[in-house]
């Protein structure tokens, strides 16, 4: 190990996971996603597959 390399601070790469960007995206993620459960729901029930 070199002195260079001993002293420098480590580097971390962004993976893609979460992030502090609020709350806006994810309460519209939130909304989207019940309504997609909802309109299944409706689509199943109205088929008559349950």
């Amino acid at each position: 190990m070199t002195a260079h390399s001993a002293t420098a601070a480590p580097v971390r790469a962004r993976t893609g996971g979460p992030q502090d960007d609020g709350d806006g995206p994810k309460i519209l993620e939130h909304v989207l996603g019940w309504t997609l459960v909802v309109v299944i729901a409706m689509l199943v029930t109205q088929l008559g597959l349950l």
